[in-house]
């Protein structure tokens, strides 16, 4: 899959007008949630019908990030490489990254058709049925489908939904702030996952019979709430064992059992019949379910009758 890094004007990337044609689905794709797999399938499936690449186009930072439309936009769903990943499973050819800045936030929508894409050989759009583009968002889908006549065709996709809700990186984000870690599954179409290195801890976890890897994450990523989860780690291959998936048992918090107030939240993940050293190897933890709110307990004691009914419930949840 080839992957070219965009800004406006193109010209200033060497942009040529000759690019072969494609099929390119537009959006920034937080999460690549099946809202926006439908509209990336549609683009892949046109390009096979036709002949064409299969392309998208992502923006990058986050559009809300750079208009001060959402703080909390600097996490995300899926950091771009991760997004990149999942583009590739789903068939692209070639990806446009659009960096997202002031500049390309004043043109207009005629001005986005005329000098983006049309240069970039685009045949077939694909974009969902609230997208929106050009200066203050005055683009619509019902606009780039009269701006792109005679030059080329546009498909909107209807929403998604579930239970009668749209499908959308809201609604996942709203999911994951609630620990409902099965809800933002059905929504994404795969399990919610982090990615990040093992890294050193206070080692209290060993001393109590419960060791755990504790995860820096390697990107800002949207965490569920704090609290206990049962969780599946998937391990690189290293030099004395080949890459594999072990269940495991998540606390995501303060440890308010052992901390004082100030601490910023950890991921430690107790992997279930696991003996090895994981220190500075980078694993993927995905979520699966939730089992508890963090709580403080009154000593070492409880917390460890505590942690091994969470690891018997995870091992029961996780079985097969």
């Amino acid at each position: 899959m080839e992957i070219q890094v965009l800004s406006y004007p193109l010209e200033e990337n060497g942009e040529t007008s000759d690019a072969s044609a494609c099929a390119l689905a537009i959006g920034h794709f937080d999460g690549v949630h099946l809202g926006h797999r439908s509209v990336i399938d549609r683009a892949v499936a046109k390009a096979a019908q036709n002949g064409l690449r299969a392309a998208v186009m992502t923006f990058n930072p986050h559009p809300r990030e750079v208009l001060g439309r959402g703080s909390n936009y600097a996490a995300s769903l899926t950091p771009l490489e991760e997004k990149l990943e999942l583009f590739r499973q789903a068939g692209v050819d070639t990806v446009y990254v659009m960096r997202f800045d002031p500049a390309f936030a004043e043109i207009s929508p005629q001005t986005f058709v005329q000098e983006v894409l049309l240069r970039l050989g685009v045949q077939h759009a694909v974009v969902g049925f609230d997208f929106r583009f050009g200066h203050f968002g005055k683009g619509s889908a019902e606009s780039l489908v009269e701006l792109g006549a005679g030059n080329f065709s546009v498909d909107v996709i209807p929403a998604q939904s579930r239970d009668g809700l749209k499908v959308s990186s809201t609604y996942v984000r709203e999911a994951l702030e609630n620990g409902q870690v099965e809800l933002a599954a059905e929504l994404l179409g795969r399990p919610y996952a982090v990615s990040g290195i093992v890294v050193h801890g206070d080692a209290r976890g060993r001393t109590i019979g419960f060791p755990t890897a504790n995860v820096l994450q390697d990107d800002v990523y949207v965490v569920p709430r704090l609290g206990v989860y049962a969780v599946r780690v998937h391990l690189p291959a290293s030099d004395d064992r080949p890459a594999e998936v072990r269940p495991a048992v998540l606390n995501h918090g303060m440890k308010p059992t052992f901390n004082k107030e100030g601490i910023v939240p950890v991921l430690e993940a107790h992997l279930l019949d696991f003996e090895g050293d994981l220190y500075g190897r980078r694993v993927r933890i995905e979520f699966l379910h939730f089992l508890r709110p963090e709580r403080k307990f009154s000593g070492v004691a409880e917390l460890v009758e505590q942690l091994g009914k969470d690891r018997d419930q995870a091992a029961e949840l996780l079985r097969g």
